[in-house]
This record gives C-alpha cells, structure tokens and sequence, in this order.
C-alpha cells in the first residue's frame, strides 16, 4: 500500500506542469464556493462533473469525463472547475 500511495504521489507530481503544454486557452472566472465545490467533485467523483456543475459547454463536460478514464486528468479538472475556466474546448484545447 504504501508503494502504491508513494507511487501516485510520484506520478501526480511529474504530470502536474502537462497541462500546459496542452495548448490550452480560454478565461479564468472567480473562484467562488461553488467552483470550490464542483473541483471536489471533479476531483473525488469524477472529472466533468465539477465542469457540468460551473454550466460549461456540453463538449468540455464530455471531453473531462473521457479523459478522467486515465485517472491523472483528476488534478487538471478539479484546477479546471475550480477556477471557473470558461473556453478552451476541442481542436487540441481542454
């Protein structure tokens, strides 16, 4: 177990600076209390839930939940939907 843990710790942090290498754009909103609680979500439940919660366009709420199946993608969408980011959906753009 503790191998596991130290192992994810390990990959969370080598894969933290990838979203910006993603080609990302759009707009930070405010950080609010429900964008703090839709990040928990995105985070704890599932990525795209937190995006769903913050009225996003149906196709980042689709493109965060597909992605979530790698299980890393949590961190970026739970930083997604607590910052309330608006845009920056499809042609290489989360």
């Amino acid at each position: 177990m503790k191998k596991v843990l130290l192992s994810v710790i390990t990959l969370s942090i080598l894969t933290l600076g990838v979203p910006a290498f993603a080609g990302t754009h759009g707009t930070n909103g405010n950080v609010s209390a429900k964008s703090i609680g839709a990040g928990a979500l995105s985070l704890l439940i599932w990525p795209g839930i937190g995006q769903a919660v913050n009225n996003q366009a149906y196709e980042k709420n689709l493109t965060h939940a597909l992605l979530g199946l790698t299980g890393v993608f949590r961190i970026w969408s739970c930083y997604d939907a607590v910052v309330d980011r608006q845009g920056g959906v499809w042609k290489n753009r989360i």
